[in-house]
């Protein structure tokens, strides 16, 4: 297996982002959300190379309080980037009060409704903004596998920079950059339901990554697991099926 090189993918990338907005918004600003975790705060840095820091917006949404705003403020502080924060708490409450009386919601439904509501926000942002704006995904290619994200919410935007890159490679962008250690290397969470990434998957990140890149796992169960996610995930990456008019079926 070739040897991960994360100063070379650095420039990749880089040049990538530059080559994706020459030809889909050449005075677009780029739109990211900051949570303050590994994804978000990479993919930052990635467009303020690529592109200069006065060309990406960062916008932190907390649901009512959040717990590592703190460390969001200083990803935006640390690049230098234009930001805004905005609270997603009476939207939250007000759509959950609206559909409530119709259909009561699971749980499961609650916790996906924030990244929804924040995809939106973030279009909203870039499409208010002069010269408009391009909306990116921060998710990687390891949450994608077992469909660790949010249909419509944090699977959402208009590019992807990190969609071929496993959380073990993402760590080593992340060191190669520069970025502070204990955003980078923090413990991976959704911040929605009060556990750890790992810790609800039931699999390190570790394990998930060596089985993505060689297809060994020695555990039966944990391999199951993985399979088992990625099968019923699929619909998360592949494009909407439609008809083909004049197909027999």
């Amino acid at each position: 297996m070739e040897t991960f090189n994360p100063k070379k993918e650095i420039e990749n990338i880089t040049s990538w982002i530059r080559d994706w907005f020459s030809a889909n918004g050449p005075t677009a600003t780029a739109v990211v959300g900051i949570s303050g975790g590994k994804d978000s705060t990479l993919v930052a840095a990635l467009l303020a190379r690529a592109l200069g820091k006065d060309r990406v917006f960062g916008v932190i949404m907390p649901n009512g309080e959040m717990a590592d705003i703190e460390d969001a403020q200083e990803v935006v502080k640390f690049l230098g980037i234009r930001n805004a924060v905005v609270n997603i708490a009476e939207a939250y409450k007000g759509l959950v009060e609206s559909i409530s009386p119709v259909l009561a919601l699971s749980e499961d439904t609650k916790i996906n409704i924030p990244p929804r509501l924040r995809m939106t926000t973030l279009y909203a942002i870039a499409q208010s903004l002069p010269g408009g704006g391009r909306v990116a995904n921060t998710c990687n290619a390891s949450e994608d596998y077992v469909g660790y994200s949010t249909k419509f919410g944090d699977a959402a935007g208009d590019f992807s920079p990190l969609s071929e890159y496993t959380v073990t490679e993402v760590l080593a962008i992340g060191d190669e950059l520069g970025l502070p250690a204990h955003l980078v290397h923090k413990t991976p969470s959704d911040g929605l339901c009060g556990l750890s990434d790992e810790d609800k998957l039931g699999f390190t990140y570790a394990t998930l990554d060596r089985y993505i890149r060689t297809g060994i796992c020695e555990d039966p169960a944990t391999k199951d697991s993985i399979d088992r996610k990625h099968r019923a995930n699929l619909h998360k990456l592949l494009p909407m099926p439609k008809y083909e008019r004049g197909k027999e079926v």
